[in-house]
């Protein structure tokens, strides 16, 4: 049952998501052009898809 609840832990998503948005001072994580390549798409694809969210939020509340 634990190993059932530790997959439920929704922590490390948002700690990813601040990662993301947030530039790495510290130097603690491997840089390479193909991982700032893999974040910017993960940036616009999470902007993307809270539009998406709002829009669907006003259409909804709007008929």
């Amino acid at each position: 049952m634990e190993k059932f609840l530790s997959y439920l832990k929704i922590a490390p998503v948002f700690s990813y998501f601040l990662r993301v948005f947030k530039k790495d001072t510290e130097g603690k994580y491997p840089v390479s052009t193909n991982l700032k390549l893999m974040h910017g798409i993960n940036r616009i694809s999470i902007i993307m898809f809270l539009v998406c969210i709002i829009v669907l939020i006003v259409r909804a509340f709007t008929r």
